[in-house]
Formats: structure tokens, sequence, C-alpha cells
């Protein structure tokens, strides 16, 4: 097999192939780069359930969650149900070196953790708003919208700190101790609504796309058992951008393409910038709970929605 080589015991197999049709790198650009942030991205990947988006050559690309038959013995795993599904899942955990070059030489791209780990009792460790702008080259849009976030959480007390998502938009990551996931979920809802009211021309929560009016989309469905890529992650796009940590003074003057798997290394300069921005686990003010559980989820918002429509329409 070209390119064959093995590292930390594992079996790197035809390194030199190319990643994906416009990634502009190969397979060896993908593990070289994830051994090189390893010591930055497992301690996002460590202890939660895994899924990852793979691409094989020949194929479209695709999410795994369940770990295949031939995973070795050595890559731990918990098994989970789901209800989507209705059966029982058996996710990988990603805790050290070796599993990660054993995903990388699985064209395993972009690495997707849960917000709970596994065994702490359904409390996700973080509250998250994924900031979705509404067409490409928007980015611009996507940071206004998160110094609105910003502002919201430090009405409530609370910091967070930022990334892109490596795709067209940017993540909040506020890190919660003590709460479960209704709660945290309530209160992710709560943000973004008090978000949304400080500049509605701007941004929307408005889940159904149709009604966003070409605005920012507030996500705040990425709760509970939801996952969010990792820091550091690749992303299945074309010239293979990372989801990169920025500070908060520094959003106005990046772009999401300046992060790449050829460049994200070199602009560390041996730093983790995502380690060095989060602040210290956060209790949730009650208020903030309690305004959140009036707000509906969003899907099941949205379904109801679509029913009326269609009802609508039939008549």
């Amino acid at each position: 097999m070209s390119g064959a080589e093995k590292r930390a015991g594992v079996s790197l197999t035809n390194l030199d192939q190319p990643l994906f049709e416009d990634a502009g790198a190969t397979k060896r650009d993908l593990v070289d780069y994830l051994d090189a942030v390893r010591d930055r991205i497992l301690p996002e990947l460590r202890g939660r359930p895994l899924s990852v988006i793979r691409v094989l050559r020949g194929q479209a690309p695709f999410m795994q969650k369940n770990v295949p038959k031939y995973t070795p013995s050595w890559v731990r795993t918990v098994s989970l149900w789901a209800e989507s599904s209705q059966r029982d899942v058996s996710y990988a955990l990603c805790d050290d070196r070796p599993t990660l070059l054993w995903f990388a030489n699985q064209r395993a791209v972009e690495y997707h953790p849960a917000l709970v780990p596994a065994g702490s009792e359904g409390r996700p460790t973080h509250l998250v708003l994924d900031l979705d702008p509404p067409v490409e080259n928007a980015f611009p849009l996507a940071v206004r919208a998160a110094r609105l976030v910003r502002q919201a959480l430090a009405d409530a007390g609370l910091a967070g700190a930022v990334k892109t998502s490596g795709a067209k938009g940017v993540h909040v990551f506020v890190p919660v101790e003590g709460h479960g996931a209704d709660d945290v979920a309530a209160a992710t809802r709560a943000l973004a609504a008090r978000a949304e009211r400080l500049d509605p021309v701007l941004a929307t929560t408005a889940y159904i796309r149709d009604d966003r009016e070409g605005k920012v989309f507030l996500d705040s469905t990425r709760a509970g058992g939801a996952t969010v890529v990792a820091a550091y992650s690749p992303r299945l796009r074309p010239g293979v951008p990372v989801s990169f940590p920025v500070a908060w003074d520094e959003l106005d003057r990046v772009a999401p393409a300046d992060f790449t798997l050829h460049t994200a290394v070199r602009l560390l300069e041996g730093r983790d910038p995502w380690a060095g921005e989060m602040p210290a686990p956060q209790r949730l003010g009650a208020e903030l709970v309690e305004e959140g559980h009036a707000i509906p989820v969003a899907r099941v918002q949205a379904m109801h929605a679509g029913k009326r429509r269609a009802r609508a329409r039939r008549s």
C-alpha cells in the first residue's frame, strides 16, 4: 500500500492518496495535522461519545456513530441508547494518540464529540450557540451576531469563548457546571432570544430557514445529546478548513479560510488558544433558566408549524 508506515503502533496506509475532491491535501496531511495538534484536540474528545465524518474513496461522505466491527480492541467504547434508531449505539471514546491516529487512517475528517461526557449523569459541560450566517462569505455578519451573544452573556453574568465553525459561521461555548441537560437547553434558548432582541434586524432564532429573512440564525439546539464539531477539527470542505479558536478582540480580523489543515499548526505557535480563552465553569442563573423553559423547543415548534402549513395548503 502506498505511503504505508507505523506511528504510535498504528498502521497508516495509502497516505499519499488525495483526501477528497477539492481538498488540496492528502491523507498524510490529515494524519500529520491531527498528530501535530493531538495535545490540543484530545482534551476536547477525551471521555466523550464521538461521531466522525469519514470520506472513503469513491463514496459519499458519511457520519459514523456506531464503531465498525473491525475497530481495534484497544479503542475504548461506550454503549448508549439512541431514541432516533431505537437501539444501542457503540460510540468510540477518542482518549489517546493511537485512537486519534486510527481514526485519521480511517479517513475520519471531522470530529464531533458529545456535549455530555460518558458517565456524567446527563450533565453537559458547555452551553453552545451556533451562529449561522444566511449565505457563504457572510462571516462578518456572524461576527456581529457573536457580539450580540457576548453582550447577552455579560448581561446574565456569564462569559464564553469563540471559535470559527470551520464552515461559514461561529460557535460560542460557555462552560457550565451543576446543571442537567434540560436546564442548559433552556438557558441556551433564553440567551438566543435575548441576543435576538438586541438586534432583530441582524439576528433571528427562527428555526425554519424560510422564516429567517436573510438574518444570522442563532441556533440554540446544540444541547443535551447533541454534538458540536471540536475545536481544531478539520472540516470536509474545499481546502480543508479547521474549526479554530479566536480571541474576541481578533474576530474582526480573521476569516474562516485563514485556518486550514496547512496553516493552523503554524498559526498556533505552540499555544492552545482554546484552553487559554475558555473561562472557568459557571452556574446558570435561575431567572435565565426559568425564562428559557417558557420558550418552545425550536425543533418541536418547527414541526408544529410545518403541520399547520401543510393543513393550510390542503385546505
